[in-house]
């Protein structure tokens, strides 16, 4: 091989490792914002950025075949997004009326629970268990928070999620 091939090979391999770490150490750094954040609109507005550095870590993780990894960073996620509305509900304001947070927090757990459907399709059924029931907690905390946001929509409380049919329900009896 010759030397410059080998040489450019390098430079992109050193990349490669940099990128990587720099995505950990990324990660890291909006952990420990978030942590230490005690304006609970700010830790919300940095739940968005958590979440997006923390699927690509958790993606990372699914490639390399570590399911118990990826479902603690998804749990993680989860525990973080709670975390964040139960410090703008001990502000104890006007939803409606501000706001701020509140919007920006159900827009990251919406998309959390969109990313999560996307990788879950890629996933056997029996390992999907872990990220469905972070999934599903992710439901009714977004659901939690539409309804504080809208709370004077035709439904007084927020609504359960409707059942999914399973496959024995939606065979047609056999004569």
């Amino acid at each position: 091989m010759p030397a410059r091939v080998r040489f450019w090979l390098a430079v992109l391999l050193v990349a490669l490792v940099a990128g990587a770490l720099g995505a950990q150490d990324r990660t890291a750094e909006l952990r420990s914002r978030f942590e230490k954040e005690t304006d609970p609109v700010r830790k919300a507005h940095l739940v968005g950025q958590l979440a997006d550095a923390e699927f690509r870590d958790m993606h990372e993780k699914i490639d390399a075949g570590d399911l118990a990894a990826a479902g603690e960073i998804a749990g993680r996620v989860r525990d973080e997004a709670e975390a964040s509305k139960k410090s703008l509900d001990a502000t104890k304001r006007n939803v409606e009326a501000h706001p701020d947070g509140y919007k920006q927090l159900e827009i990251a757990v919406r998309e959390s629970i969109r990313r999560l459907d996307d990788t879950m399709v890629s996933l056997a059924k029996d390992d999907q268990k872990p990220l469905a029931d972070v999934r599903k907690d992710l439901d009714e905390l977004d659901r939690q928070m539409i309804h504080q946001l809208f709370p004077k929509r035709p439904e007084a409380a927020p609504a359960k999620p409707p059942e999914k049919p399973t496959a024995e329900s939606t065979e047609e009896p056999k004569s």
